[in-house]
């Protein structure tokens, strides 16, 4: 998960956590961690041995609502006492002179952080556990009483695909990159087909298996990271975001389309969306292609918005370039997946 060294200054963040009662004297070591697209994100080792997560803004100016840490930061720390699990949160920097940036620390998390979905390695009884947990975890945010836990006023109750919708279709019109038809597409559909079926959770917005640190041996999840699109929102959008893998080919971006699954011993996209029926007693037929075309989009649109900062030149990762040119293959299909959500209604 280590990568180079940083540019942080290190002298500056040791004088900051020794205040915080977080490190002793003597030198920090810093070093980047592998993911995060958008924050920048890196391991800090105090010279007595102890280990931290540190997440920061990028540089340069930013996406308007984008990299929102100070959310990241507060809803991790309301979840703390719940049955979702998460890193502890031990401080929040809101003051830019210091890194640059505003910034937080938690704690490091000694764990797997799992890359590919086909989950390479391991035997098909391993693969099955592995997504069970995850589906158990997504159930358990699900069912968190939100306000009890101070999060009432962490987003807009109701129409939050709608406003999703028209957020992340502003910021492609906005940016300098063109989009391409497929997207252009969506954005003028979804908002004409928004199903009726409002309810509004905690959402995470960004629930996948690389987001997830597994237990080192265990098939159990001792932490939910990158929690920056986070929200009150619509529970089967929040589902539906992870279930796009099963539509994606591993040749595309990080998919399991088109695997043989039950050799894998990896459900279905039908058995593991039974799973969370199952556990939270939704139902989440009616609507599923349209929510799997809301979620198509709205990644062909974070990715449109990677494309945009490599554009600029304050992009957080190396592959940004890569990684943005595939926002135009998922937009087709996420259209694919809008034409059968009308088919289907027909």
């Amino acid at each position: 998960m280590s990568g180079a060294s940083t540019s942080l200054p290190l002298d500056a963040l040791g004088d900051y956590l020794r205040a915080q009662g977080l490190a002793g004297t003597g030198p920090l070591a810093a070093t980047v961690l592998a993911g995060g697209q958008s924050n920048p994100t890196f391991r800090i080792t105090t010279a007595d041995g102890r280990n931290y997560v540190l997440r920061k803004n990028p540089p340069g100016a930013l996406i308007a609502s984008a990299h929102a840490i100070d959310r990241e930061y507060r809803v991790m720390r309301a979840l703390q006492d719940t049955a979702v699990p998460v890193p502890r949160m031990l401080a929040y920097c809101d003051d830019a002179a210091l890194l640059g940036t505003p910034f937080y620390v938690m704690e490091f998390l000694q764990g797997r952080v799992l890359m590919d979905q086909s989950l390479p390695g391991m035997d098909p009884a391993e693969r099955t556990a592995i997504y069970r947990e995850m589906n158990r975890v997504i159930a358990a945010l699900h069912a968190v009483d939100y306000a009890a836990v101070g999060l009432a006023d962490y987003g807009k109750p109701g129409n939050y695909v709608g406003r999703q919708v028209a957020r992340w279709s502003r910021q492609c019109r906005e940016a300098t990159v063109p989009v391409t038809p497929a997207m252009e597409r969506l954005m003028d559909w979804l908002p004409q087909h928004l199903p009726q079926d409002d309810e509004t959770t905690l959402v995470h917005g960004d629930y996948r298996l690389d987001n997830l640190v597994f237990h080192p041996s265990e098939p159990r999840v001792i932490g939910v990271l990158d929690w920056e699109l986070s929200t009150l929102g619509h529970p089967l959008a929040d589902l539906a975001y992870q279930c796009m893998a099963w539509r994606i080919p591993p040749t595309l971006w990080r998919g399991i389309g088109g695997l043989d699954l039950a050799a894998l011993g990896i459900p279905q996209e039908s058995e593991y969306v039974g799973w969370y029926e199952q556990a939270t007693g939704r139902q989440a037929a009616e609507h599923w292609d349209f929510y799997l075309a809301y979620n198509l989009f709205r990644m062909a649109a974070i990715l449109h918005g990677i494309a945009q900062r490599a554009q600029d030149g304050n992009a957080a990762a190396a592959d940004a370039v890569e990684t943005g040119a595939k926002a135009g293959p998922l937009a087709e299909l996420g259209w694919e997946a809008a034409q059968r959500y009308m088919a289907g209604r027909q």
